[in-house]
């Protein structure tokens, strides 16, 4: 504290006393404060140098988070958002930094996030002569932004910085600002000259309580009152209504299959929860899909329409606070445009309570035994390991205040089937862009948001040595801050770009070729114990349970390796004809682990057939 007060006092003084003026740089760090911004995520260049400085004498006020990567930077503000739900902020030089940052904005951006950029640029009397690292940052970032613009005048500073924020709040989008080296040095301007021109901005918002017209509602009920198989698929647009969307089910005796970025809308232990949908979905989901006579979609923009009921099959009611991502995946017979939350309590107190429940007996059967296939296939095995069981395993001792992120890979699969969550637990992934590299990051920025908190990161080797490894050194930085020292990276080890590998054999009917998905071998569990954390290594499904346990008491930052075993096939929960052809040309052509694929695939869709072999009941 005494340090940051005499660089603000020498800041303010020059030579002989007199006071210096504040920045626009110090102004937009202030300005952020006052919309409640306590954290920025980024990296250091001259295109910010006025920024860095600022940051200097804003460290009690503004914390700057130090990544590897710009890219990074990105994920983070965006992990930010998604376990807070407020803004979160990104900075970046000019440039090269700029472009680094555009995949985790586009992470943002197409699971609608918020999430505001601070940019560097060259000066202004350097723009427009090829300057070095001159790019055209507007024409850059106009598609991943919903506002991006130049800060030009210092006046402009505050009315920039309040639109970004009120937009990025209440549209849920990226807004980018640019700021020129020159002008992030001059002297700021907290109020405009009151002349013909100036603009007058303030700081605050409120969400508004948007609902439905009343007409829609009771058109929406009749369609589900009228109806005696009734589905919900719900995703991240339901988070804030867990309790009315429970309600909605009971009355309805429906099922609830839940999006992967709706997955902490239920708790997994709830017995009509179907759990996942799709590729990387349930039984239970599928067969009431395959079923149902109406489907209720709260909050989600799942993408996958074979997944859903056939058109036709049922009627559709659906609720979105955007209409531009509503009736787009769907048929829909009734649009209810408005907030999840307030919307259900509307439509709950219209609904009638169905007393005939064969329909919810049925899903409660499903879920049942897809638990029974998921445990079953977990314990089957491996070599050396099964990766459905390292999930399994946690699932057993999983903290009920843990949040949970996972990487775009293989491994996906596991975290999406496996993991059993509660009430009280958070998770996310990248949803929509579904890039690898957020696991790790997302993990940082939660364990910012949530100290006390345990994090668990699940990583494939892939995502982990493409910028994983590399944030283990963030941790490092800043893990001291932390009272809760629980922050564990999972690293499935199978040396293969393993989704990628099923995905060639299932979509093209191509062999696993070595040349592009191998993956050389390295001892992450080492390599964690080099930057000072605790490195587990496993490779025996009975052990891993007491790895976990270990894991979970350490008192510094893990990293858990666990090798795995790349021939288990994340098997969907129906195979269609043209699947199983493709695999088939797969095999025929030469794949180098046909033999243990082929055992393997027969043996998990074995589990789902137990109940109707004979003997069996």
């Amino acid at each position: 504290m005494a340090a940051a007060l005499l660089r603000n006092a020498i800041f303010r003084s020059g030579e002989k006393g007199v006071t210096v003026a504040e920045l626009v740089a110090d102004y937009v760090l202030k300005r952020l404060g006052e919309w409640g911004v306590k954290r920025i995520y980024g990296y250091p260049g001259d295109g910010i140098n006025a920024f860095l400085g600022a940051l200097d004498r804003a460290q009690d006020e503004v914390d700057f988070i130090q990544v590897r990567h710009e890219e990074m930077a990105a994920f983070m503000a965006c992990g930010h958002a998604k376990f807070t739900g407020e803004v979160g902020v990104c900075m970046a030089t000019s440039g090269p930094g700029a472009i680094h940052l555009l995949n985790g904005l586009y992470d943002a951006k197409l699971d609608h996030q918020p999430v505001v950029a601070l940019i560097g640029q060259q000066k202004r009397t350097s723009l427009g002569v090829d300057y070095q690292q001159e790019v055209d940052l507007q024409v850059l970032f106009k598609d991943v932004s919903a506002y991006v613009q130049y800060c030009m005048e210092p006046a402009q500073a505050r009315q920039l910085v309040d639109r970004a924020m009120r937009i990025a709040t209440d549209e849920r989008v990226v807004c980018t600002i640019v700021f020129p080296g020159d002008v992030q040095e001059e002297k700021a301007v907290e109020s405009p000259p009151r002349t013909h021109g100036s603009v007058y901005s303030s700081v605050g918002y409120a969400r508004p309580r948007i609902i439905p017209p009343d007409t829609e509602l009771d058109r929406a009920a009749e369609v589900l009152n009228g109806a005696e198989k009734v589905a919900m698929l719900v995703g991240q647009g339901a988070l804030g209504a867990s309790q009315e969307v429970e309600q909605t089910a009971d009355l309805l005796g429906a099922g609830v299959a839940k999006a992967l970025l709706g997955r902490t809308v239920l708790p997994d232990d709830l017995p009509f929860v179907t759990g996942p949908i799709g590729l990387l979905g349930s039984t239970a989901s599928y067969d009431m899909m395959e079923s149902c006579d109406a489907l209720l979609m709260v909050g989600t923009s799942f993408p996958y329409a074979e997944w859903l009921p056939k058109e036709g099959q049922a009627k559709c009611v659906e609720i979105d606070i955007k209409a531009s991502m509503i009736g787009i995946r769907y048929p829909v017979d009734v649009f209810l445009i408005g907030d999840a939350k307030e919307t259900l309590t509307e439509l709950n107190g219209r609904l009638k309570r169905k007393e005939d429940r064969a329909w919810r007996e049925t899903i409660e059967e499903n879920v049942r035994e897809w638990w029974r296939i998921n445990e079953d296939r977990a314990m089957q095995d491996a070599d050396p390991m099964n990766p459905q069981r390292v999930v399994h395993e946690l699932s057993q001792r999983l903290p009920d205040d843990a949040i949970v992120t996972a990487d775009s890979g293989s491994s996906t699969n596991w975290w999406a089937r496996q993991l059993k969550l509660r009430r009280g637990n958070m998770a996310s992934l990248s949803g929509t862009l579904a890039t690898m590299g957020p696991g790790v990051p997302y993990a940082i920025a939660a364990k910012f948001a949530y100290p006390e908190r345990p994090v668990i990161a699940f990583v494939g080797d892939g995502a982990f040595q493409m910028n994983g490894m590399n944030e283990l050194l963030t941790v490092k930085r800043y893990h001291e801050r932390w009272p809760d020292q629980r922050l564990v990276i999972c690293v499935f080890n199978n040396q293969d770009l393993n989704q990628v590998t099923w995905e060639q054999r299932v979509l093209s009917g191509d062999p696993k070729y070595p040349g592009t998905q191998w993956l050389p071998d390295f001892p992450y569990a080492r390599y964690a114990e080099l930057a000072g954390f605790k490195g587990i290594y496993c490779e025996n499904g009975d052990q891993v349970g007491d790895a976990w346990q270990e894991a979970l008491s350490a008192d510094r930052p893990v990293v858990l390796e666990v090798k795995v075993d790349p021939e288990i096939p994340p098997l969907p929960p129906h195979i269609r004809m043209e699947q199983a052809k493709k695999m088939a040309e797969a095999m025929v052509k030469g794949d180098p682990e046909r033999m243990g694929v082929m055992e393997k695939s027969l043996l998990g869709k074995l589990e789902e057939l137990k109940e109707s072999l004979p003997g069996r009941k």
